[in-house]
């Protein structure tokens, strides 16, 4: 007997464990038929698998009175199945020019962002929610089907996992055109994004014309045996990637500094591949951007000269040394991440205006009376009393932390951004007051807890920046 769309889902959602220790779901829904199905899905599955759903819209600010259209449909769906609807509207044309990245980059960030937020609104534990995305097999297909055409090893051909970390794809079990007869059969409202119908973007091109060709001229089942290669492909992966982790702690000199001798160049090529992309990764703190092409140029490096060196992505280098071959952060970005420059860091003036790269902090001191503490994004109140040394404003750099808790718990600032999904291309430049290594204000966002204003508190100190958004 043929399982239902409903069955088939829930067998997949409890093979998975996706909803394992699960208490709120969160489903990013567009107003397609993928999402919209899923939550139709999810709604019906929540109360026998107890979780509840709440729901996350994201208008882009792209498609003026469609993507209005878009957010109303999900509104009112929402409310018809009495789930709570959250919608986050952002101006992505904009932000993008402003932070100099593409429109579909831009539009990923703001939509982990608004995740985020929908977290921060709940009281349920992080560790208990989990984030729903709408990927079905087709998506998978197309994906790897991108992947392969512009260069692509066991990552990128299985990169659309039913479980990443608290992101989960309910529907990944199912091909687009089952979607599609579930929707017409439950009388499920859902509508058609125009931009889908372009051959702008080369996914559109692959869904609209590859795919199809494929089914239609090679196999029919063409989608369901590239999920199933993507599943084994996810395997080989994940053990490649975990026996690198553990050969790359053998090479590790210092942090952020390794060195790979000339036993490891004869070893299996495959393996060397990803000892090699494991150590830039650490390296250099980021996947994207680093290429075949790297890790080649890197192991091509053995066979030069000593003092031959190589540039890659995010400050790094490798250079030809006796030893072997050494991978680690080049000169420049050292004294970036190690030290800020001299005219990076500029005192704070404790009686005035401190002048900072064209942007100015106006600072005051004043006896606290018990006034309610001030709730500004770019003007924040300390206890004067508590600070035992010069401030200084300036960008980051290695060694900083905060205080995160009244216990004096430290964070290091790089996991304090990362935490408040401050954008990698912004934690550079955003400007910081500073205590030596000690971070009082990420200007835009958190204050330090150490400092923060009590009952006990005798003296204010105010700071106000001015020089537009920095967040």
């Amino acid at each position: 007997m043929q399982k239902s769309i409903l069955q088939k889902t829930e067998e997949y959602i409890r093979e998975t464990e996706m909803l394992q220790s699960c208490s709120l779901v969160i489903a990013g829904v567009s107003g397609g038929p993928d999402s919209m199905a899923m939550l139709d899905i999810l709604n019906r599955l929540s109360e026998t698998m107890q979780f509840m759903v709440r729901v996350v819209h994201v208008n882009h600010g792209i498609r003026g009175e469609e993507a209005l259209r878009d957010q109303e449909t999900v509104q009112r769906f929402c409310t018809a199945l009495g789930i709570t609807c959250s919608v986050y509207t952002y101006d992505v044309p904009k932000l993008a020019a402003q932070w100099k990245t593409g429109t579909e980059e831009t539009g990923r960030i703001l939509r982990r962002r608004a995740f985020e937020e929908e977290k921060r609104k709940t009281a349920v534990p992080r560790e208990r929610i989990r984030i729903a995305l709408a990927h079905n097999k087709n998506d998978l297909a197309e994906t790897m089907l991108h992947h392969l055409a512009r260069g692509s090893g066991l990552r990128g051909l299985s990169s659309l996992k039913p479980v990443n970390g608290e992101w989960i794809r309910p529907v990944l079990c199912l091909e687009r055109c089952e979607i599609v007869d579930y929707v017409k059969e439950k009388g499920i409202p859902c509508v058609t994004d125009s931009s889908n119908l372009e051959d702008t973007y080369t996914r559109n091109r692959i869904r609209r014309h590859i795919l199809p060709l494929l089914e239609k001229e090679v196999n029919e089942k063409t989608v369901t045996h590239m999920a199933e290669a993507a599943r084994i492909f996810d395997q080989a992966e994940a053990y490649f990637t975990e026996l690198a982790k553990r050969e790359a702690e053998n090479y590790s000199v210092e942090e952020k500094k390794y060195t790979l001798d000339s036993a490891f160049f004869e070893k299996k090529e495959i393996l060397q591949d990803y000892v090699i992309r494991e150590i830039l990764e650490q390296t250099g703190g980021h996947q994207k951007d680093l290429t075949g092409n790297h890790i080649r140029q890197i192991r091509e490096l053995h066979h030069c000269q000593v003092g031959k060196r190589i540039q890659l992505p995010y400050g790094m280098e490798a250079r030809r040394c006796y030893e072997g071959v050494q991978i680690s952060l080049g000169e420049r970005e050292k004294c970036r991440d190690g030290r800020a420059t001299e005219e990076d860091t500029v005192l704070l003036d404790m009686t005035g205006e401190t002048a900072w790269k064209n942007k100015k902090f106006h600072v005051r001191i004043f006896s606290y009376t018990g006034e309610k503490i001030l709730e500004k994004k770019y003007t924040k109140w300390f206890d004067c009393d508590k600070i035992k040394c010069e401030l200084s404003v300036r960008t980051r750099r290695s060694g900083d932390y905060m205080v995160i808790d009244q216990a004096g718990s430290h964070k290091k600032l790089r996991r304090c951004m990362i935490d408040d999904k401050i954008p990698a291309e912004l934690r550079e430049t955003i400007p910081l007051v500073a205590a030596g290594d000690e971070i009082l204000w990420i200007v835009g966002g958190r204050i330090n807890e150490r400092y923060k204003i009590t009952s006990w508190t005798g003296r204010v100190l105010e700071i106000t920046y001015q020089g537009g958004n920095v967040q």
